[in-house]
């Protein structure tokens, strides 16, 4: 249920297979207090109808199961994810970054990028809490890097391009080299702040 590269659960898989045993691959988005309150979202790689059977199971911590597809793309879909997720927060920081230099003030940018074209799950859920000196430490940034390695590798494996996937992999490479393996999500950001010699806060939040 970790979020690890498609190729990661072969073996389990295969050792599986050979006693008789179905095998799902259920890879998890949602935080601690989704799964406390049974929100979880879980993509699912395997048998259908294996999902089906055990779905009573999964939705103790689930009540978004999406099946995918066959084995190794639950753990697709879910490195995808992140790494859109991880490409927002760059981006986003970098736009609003270069807004603040060129002289807008750090609300209004803000709410215009949330009410336009350029709006996403990112900036509508996630931003407000960089803003307040949050980097949502929730999860390793070595283990984020990881993911981002992943699905990088199964890009270059796959032969499609992937320059923006690996320019999100760099940055992340570089704060784990800056920070360490702490845990925080937005490290990335707290990156590109330290280059601009900037914090991204609204008035009155904490320095991080």
């Amino acid at each position: 249920m970790s979020s690890n590269a498609p190729t990661a659960a072969g073996p389990c898989r295969e050792q599986a297979a050979a006693h008789g045993v179905g095998f799902l691959e259920s890879p998890i988005g949602g935080s601690p207090a989704d799964a406390a309150e049974a929100r979880l979202r879980l993509f699912v790689g395997g048998d259908a109808t294996l999902l089906e059977r055990h779905r009573p199971l999964l939705s103790a911590v689930a009540d978004r199961i999406t099946h995918v597809g066959g084995p190794g793309t639950g753990y697709t879909a879910k490195l995808l994810v992140n790494l859109l997720w991880f490409g927002q927060a760059v981006a986003t920081a970098e736009a609003l970054l270069l807004g603040r230099r060129a002289g807008i003030d750090l609300g209004v940018l803000t709410d215009v990028l949330a009410a336009g074209p350029a709006s996403s799950a990112f900036v509508r859920r996630d931003l407000p809490a960089l803003l307040a000196g949050d980097y949502l430490p929730a999860y390793g940034l070595d283990r984020i890097h990881d993911q981002l390695a992943a699905i990088t590798a199964l890009a270059e494996q796959c032969g499609t391009p992937h320059a923006v996937a690996d320019t999100v992999r760099r940055l992340h490479q570089e704060a784990l080299e800056r920070y360490g393996p702490v845990d925080g999500e937005l490290l990335a950001v707290a990156l590109l702040e330290e280059r601009a010699g900037t914090l991204l806060r609204h008035p009155g939040a904490a320095a991080g």
